[in-house]
């Protein structure tokens, strides 16, 4: 199975996406970092978790490829000191550091990422409370409460957070919305895309998090209801949103990668973007562009949306039964 870096640099060539336009950035002023970096100075990144493949991905992004001249990781946490030192050999992370409170005063930026969402919220909120902006792996926590609870923290404490599916943040998700309206009048939505139920990292939330905000972002967050039916490792999703639109999501187990269609006046019609990806992917772009500037690319709003529907649907995996979805203010 290819892995999920692989499948954005293909699809990033003119095949398959399927999500939304993000919402208006705003802009936090924080003092204690955005616009602190003197120009011409090295930008320290650090990293919580290793066990993710990502974390070798971001280490040679900065490190190997310097894809963000000036920006550079330079220390890293592991579950375990194997996981750690395998990603400073393959991503050229010069520093590994034993407990992560010592990166404080030493980085500009944090990038948290854990496989499991239940550990990302305490490890990030000692360096969001120091004004370290900070971007959080895919699913952004594991409960809406505790994500509430932690958002409302970073803006009083005027911290840049963000967090999104890597399958979302992309020029091809903008540009299939952009779409959307000359499609036509349609109601009901079928997507495709990997999950495992039963997966140690949280169920649902792992990989699901890849067909639920590309979801969301396409056709509107206010999903009202959810229900999965499962067949052994076969499982499908319903969600109805407040507009009326049915949507049917596919989890996949014997292949890879994420497909999206509609039902318009004219047929069954295959979302496909129009563009090609740009290089580096526009999520990396907007994290770079959120540490510097502390300008946030999708509302928080939008991050807990996306969180909500993930409790109801693991919430629906154990009865089989409707569950009603926590509306986010």
């Amino acid at each position: 199975m290819e892995s999920r870096r692989e499948f954005l640099k293909k699809t990033g060539r003119g095949a398959l996406y399927t999500s939304a336009l993000a919402t208006a950035p705003s802009l936090l002023a924080n003092s204690r970092q955005t616009g602190k970096k003197q120009e011409g100075k090295p930008f320290h990144i650090g990293i919580i978790g290793a066990e993710n493949s990502h974390t070798i991905g971001f280490g040679e992004m900065f490190n190997i490829e310097k894809r963000f001249p000036g920006m550079e990781l330079n220390y890293v946490w592991g579950e375990t000191e194997e996981f750690a030192r395998r990603a400073m050999e393959k991503g050229n992370i010069p520093n590994m550091v034993k407990d992560p409170l010592e990166m404080l005063g030493k980085i500009d930026a944090l990038i948290v990422d854990h496989r499991h969402a239940r550990y990302h919220l305490e490890a990030a909120r000692p360096f969001v409370l120091e004004g370290i902006p900070t971007f959080i792996d895919k699913p952004f926590c594991y409960r809406v409460s505790e994500g509430e609870e932690f958002l409302s923290m970073a803006r009083k404490v005027g911290t840049p957070v963000t967090s999104y599916s890597s399958i979302r943040q992309t020029d091809g998700m903008f540009d299939i919305k952009e779409q959307l309206p000359s499609l036509g009048e349609f109601n009901q939505i079928v997507s495709y895309g990997p999950a495992d139920m039963d997966s140690q990292y949280g169920g649902i939330f792992f990989y699901g998090v890849h067909i639920v905000e590309p979801m969301l972002l396409l056709f509107g967050a206010r999903v009202l209801k959810v229900r999965i039916t499962r067949q052994n490792a076969n499982a499908t999703a319903s969600l109805v949103f407040g507009d009326g639109k049915l949507a049917t999501l596919i989890f996949k187990n014997l292949s890879y990668g994420w497909e999206t269609f509609i039902e318009s006046e004219s047929g069954v019609i295959q979302l496909r973007p129009g563009v090609e990806e740009s290089d580096p992917v526009r999520g990396y772009r907007e994290m770079v562009e959120m540490f510097k500037t502390g300008r946030e690319p999708r509302s928080h709003q939008s991050i807990l949306a996306g969180i909500a529907v993930l409790e109801a649907l693991e919430k629906s995996v154990a009865t089989g039964d409707w569950v009603e979805v926590y509306q986010v203010a």
